[in-house]
């Protein structure tokens, strides 16, 4: 299984590793283990609020779609390592994915 950590902005959250099958996504892995980040379009390409920073892995995830890159370029404090969370697919059993979770309190949207 691949292994995610999780940590966050919000330094008031400790950072969480959970395990995850291929062919989920980040998004998914989120709802399975309670991890708070909000999403509004269900997880179809067409918000931003599921904004997350990719700081180790990305090679493992599914390649950023040109529609994805045009979200995030909405996102609040987009960075070069920036994603959205439905879309990135996890590819490989062994993968080592970390990830950073923005703060969400200004954020309006569902949580998991």
């Amino acid at each position: 299984m691949a292994t995610i950590k999780f940590n966050f902005e919000d330094k008031n959250i400790p950072s969480k590793t959970v395990e995850a099958e291929v062919d989920v996504s980040i998004l998914e892995v989120t709802e399975m283990h309670d991890i708070h980040l909000n999403h509004n379009c269900g997880g179809v390409c067409a918000c931003s609020t599921c904004h997350i920073y990719v700081e180790k892995g990305d090679d493992k995830l599914e390649e950023i779609s040109d529609k994805e890159e045009d979200f995030i370029d909405r996102a609040v404090n987009p960075r070069l390592e920036s994603r959205l969370a439905c879309q990135c697919i996890i590819l490989e059993e062994d993968a080592e994915i970390e990830i950073t979770i923005p703060d969400q309190s200004d954020i309006i949207g569902h949580e998991h």
